[in-house]
């Protein structure tokens, strides 16, 4: 992508957060909303960081606010937003335990991730060995009984992090948004307790309608940060598959078998 209205970003590539209107050739982006992209980064990593990349950066400098010399747990350290967070968290000094299949802990150590297998391990008593004191922060993609063991896994000050997505949440009666209101409604009362540690809900889009100067602005910086780590080779995001755009169908059926690691990107 080009622009061309605004002075800045003449002649430079760009990329944009969009919620729908993504899987075309060619798009109408206010130009607030774009970000440029570095030289030195190819347009494919580039695509595989627009979302995964300021998830995982606003996770984990926004919301837990980590630091150096601290210690976090990371759920499916080998996923799309997981494998970034985790890498930002090892930039940023921080030590990571992270769960996945034992197929990914080869992977995961090569980086530096303490790993713990999910379907084989009990977690918390793993991470408890791993980290007897607790854990700074948790960051959670499952929900459920999961987001109760991250809570528990904390050190006073920790916070536990949330991006469960809305299919995740679904409750035992097939209703999403009420699975999504227990979430809520956990994370309220475990923020209302004095307690010492703070449970957030992480949705990338937050603000963007009623602070959308406020919400644009975070972006761009955030965005533009990623692409500074990319450029630098410190930051390596995940590919599974780079289609064409005109197999589409395909790309959805690979995202639907759930065995791509990684992104997989559309080519126009």
């Amino acid at each position: 992508m080009t622009a061309a209205a605004d002075p800045a970003l003449v002649g430079q590539r760009v990329a944009a957060l969009t919620k729908i209107g993504g899987w075309t050739t060619h798009a109408i982006i206010d130009t607030t909303d774009l970000v440029a992209v570095p030289d030195e980064v190819d347009a494919t990593y580039a695509e595989a960081v627009v979302t995964n990349g300021i998830t995982a950066w606003q996770m984990l400098h926004r919301k837990a606010r980590v630091r150096a010399g601290q210690t976090i747990l990371v759920h499916g350290a080998n996923g799309g937003v997981g494998s970034l967070l985790a890498q930002l968290a090892l930039i940023a000094g921080v030590r990571v335990i992270g769960t996945a299949s034992s197929q990914h802990h080869e992977e995961l150590r090569a980086l530096g991730i303490t790993p713990v297998d999910y379907r084989t391990e009990d977690v918390p008593a793993r991470v408890r060995e791993l980290a007897p004191g607790g854990v700074d922060a948790v960051f959670d993609n499952v929900g459920g009984q999961n987001l109760d063991d991250a809570w528990a896994l904390l050190r006073r000050g920790g916070s536990v992090v949330s991006y469960v997505r809305v299919a995740s949440a679904v409750d035992g009666n097939g209703s999403a948004m009420l699975g999504v209101l227990k979430v809520l409604g956990r994370m309220w009362w475990w923020n209302t307790v004095p307690n010492g540690r703070r449970a957030y809900f992480y949705n990338l889009w937050a603000g963007r309608t009623f602070t959308r100067g406020r919400f644009t602005a975070r972006l761009r910086k955030d965005l533009g940060a990623v692409f500074d780590l990319l450029a630098s080779g410190q930051l390596s995001p995940r590919i599974a598959a780079t289609l064409p755009l005109s197999q589409i169908a395909d790309a959805m059926k690979l995202a639907e078998t759930r065995t791509a690691v990684g992104k997989i990107v559309l080519i126009p």
